[in-house]
């Protein structure tokens, strides 16, 4: 066969099965133009499951009479005029792709009215070669958009489509990440003419979390953390979710890039990171975050979808991303809540009441910890009125007040395992080896952060075989080795040598920690991993020297792990991602007892 042209129809329908995969694909591709045509309200009506009918109406600036049979044609766009307009490019679309590939495997309507227009138009495409001319047709300001019969030029392609119900679901998790993407535009969406939900504009703090409890329910927002930060022309905020609250899979993670939702191996490797050491093994993090920056430090134009982007300066991306959600996680301690109206972590103001007096014990107790009790001893009223006798009723101060921690007072402890606590709200469990596991990793991290990461010479430097490119990267990257206490020399154009380690590292595979290093720093610019490798020997040191089960404490040491829980970072949970302490206030314990009923 000779090289020919291909026909218009059969480049629209290739160009389709890049853009249209499925309905969810032609929503997405409908709702960000509304979007990019200033629509402050977005309908989306859908019919069984998008296959019969996807309908999406808006009050935008509508299409001019004469650009509409053009809106049907290929590489035709209203949003980019030159190169210069592309690597600056804000909107939502800009390639002119969707519409004619809409068009080409389904019956497409469009109807619109400009805002300086008399009267609507409508124009008509089925995938035919030529587009029927505009109409007069009754329609306020704004686009409506109707697809019906999707693929039913190509029953190949309709083959493949699931079950009403996936397909439906599919559009309403993308109708709810653009519904978060754009907090100053109403959503609402139907479907089989049942509505599905309906969201306002949302432009106060208060109703944009009303809107997320709308959209990812209650429980997600009862445990986000706000925070935002700015530095060095980026700016990253919005809610992510205590560890405790995780997910069996990653179904609740949306991020935004200049108000683009977007999916990427960069951003997802750096939430990883920021969540290590916190969460539990084989769950996912839940988050709502938004990063913005100049237009010109990313690269939108990567994949037809537009789901994925490039970064120019991936490493600064990457830290940024990390350092921020690893100092907010930080801040997850007992004695810490939101403050709604700035999203700042604040510290819990303690209650004023009388500090709890406690039974004496009668086990037989082991030998003592060894808990720095920095406190004052008033702190510890319990142990002391178990020790000594009572005030006199008559001695001064004998019934002032005392401000009560966090986590309160030390009660007693339960088979071994369990520290029984009362605060102002009620009763609180610890488990002491998670706690205890938890303070002395902190410890471990903050000694190895003061004094640096030593390395140990090896007896015997290890060669390695590498690519061209690998060695130039580990050339460029020494300081970085060396801050990890890694000493590594290039040989010549394909060998490096490794002379010395990590102490906390001896005895591991130096050529294999080596290769792992270069291919972080060739997908990610930098790498964590030898940091993670030294903190997962920390976290087993912790682990084997923190308190076992079946150890009875003193009231005291049960008091000096409760305020050391108190001063500790990520104390909420241990280094596995357990938690370490939960909360049972009056309300559920009288919940218990059926009082008040």
């Amino acid at each position: 066969m000779r090289i020919h042209a291909l026909p218009p129809q059969l480049i629209n329908q290739i160009a389709a099965g890049e853009v249209v995969e499925r309905p969810a694909s032609v929503v997405k591709e409908l709702v960000e133009n509304s979007l990019d045509a200033g629509a402050i309200r977005i309908d989306v009506e859908i019919e069984q499951g998008g296959v019969r009918l996807i309908r999406v109406r808006d009050n935008g600036g509508g299409i001019q009479h004469d650009d509409l049979a053009l809106a049907l044609s290929r590489h035709a766009t209203s949003k980019i005029g030159s190169l210069e307009e592309l690597e600056r490019v804000c909107s939502m679309g800009f390639r002119g792709e969707a519409l004619p590939s809409i068009a080409s495997v389904s019956r497409l309507t469009l109807s619109s009215r400009s805002a300086d227009g008399d009267a609507g138009w409508s124009v008509t495409g089925d995938g035919g070669k030529q587009v029927a001319l505009p109409e007069p047709v009754a329609h306020p300001v704004g686009t409506t958009l109707d697809v019906r019969d999707l693929f039913f030029n190509t029953p190949a392609r309709r083959k493949f489509l699931r079950t009403e119900k996936t397909e439906f679901n599919q559009i309403e998790t993308l109708v709810k990440r653009l519904a978060l993407s754009r907090f100053d535009v109403a959503f609402s969406l139907q479907h089989n003419r049942r509505e599905i939900f309906s969201q306002p504009p949302a432009t106060q703090r208060v109703e944009q979390e009303r809107r997320l409890a709308g959209l990812l329910g209650g429980a997600f927002l009862e445990q986000a953390l706000y925070f935002e930060r700015k530095q060095a022309g980026l700016r990253l905020f919005g809610w992510v979710a205590r560890p405790t609250f995780s997910r069996s899979q990653a179904d609740m993670q949306y991020f935004y890039v200049n108000g683009r939702m977007v999916r990427d191996k960069l951003v997802t490797h750096a939430v990883r990171q920021a969540f290590q050491g916190v969460l539990f093994h084989g769950r996912h993090p839940a988050y709502v975050l938004y990063l913005e920056l100049d237009p010109l430090l990313v690269d939108v134009n990567v994949h037809p979808t537009k789901h994925e982007v490039r970064f120019r300066d991936g490493r600064m991306a990457h830290d940024f991303l990390f350092r921020t959600l690893h100092k907010v996680l930080a801040k997850t301690k007992p004695g810490t809540e939101v403050d709604r109206e700035t999203g700042e972590i604040r510290q819990i103001d303690a209650a004023l009441t009388p500090a709890p007096t406690s039974l004496s014990a009668t086990s037989a107790y082991q030998r003592p910890l060894g808990f720095q009790v920095q406190e004052r001893s008033g702190n510890y009223r319990s142990s002391f009125d178990m020790q000594h006798p009572l005030p006199s009723a008559s001695a001064e101060n004998a019934d002032e007040p005392e401000e009560i921690p966090p986590l309160g007072y030390a009660l007693a402890q339960l088979k071994g395992v369990y520290v029984l606590a009362e605060n102002s709200e009620g009763l609180v469990l610890v488990d002491m080896h998670a706690a205890h596991e938890r303070i002395t990793y902190e410890c471990f991290k903050q000694a190895r952060a003061e004094n640096g990461i030593q390395s140990q010479p090896l007896l015997v430097p290890v060669s390695v075989v590498v690519s061209g490119r690998e060695a130039e990267l580990a050339e460029e990257h020494m300081d970085l080795f060396s801050e990890l206490g890694m000493e590594v020399d290039r040989l010549d154009t394909e060998t490096l040598v490794v002379r010395a380690i990590p102490v906390p590292l001896q005895g591991a595979d130096a050529e294999k920690l080596l290769r792992d290093l270069l291919s972080d720093i060739v997908v990610h610019g930098t790498s964590e991993r030898i940091r993670n490798e030294i903190n997962g020997v920390l976290s087993t040191m912790a682990c084997h020297g923190s308190v076992r089960a079946n150890r009875l404490l003193t009231v005291e040491e049960m008091n000096a792990l409760l305020r050391d829980m108190e001063r500790t970072e990520r104390s909420d949970q241990c280094n596995h991602g357990r938690p370490t302490w939960t909360q049972l206030d009056m309300a559920n314990l009288d919940r218990l007892f059926l009082r008040g009923r």
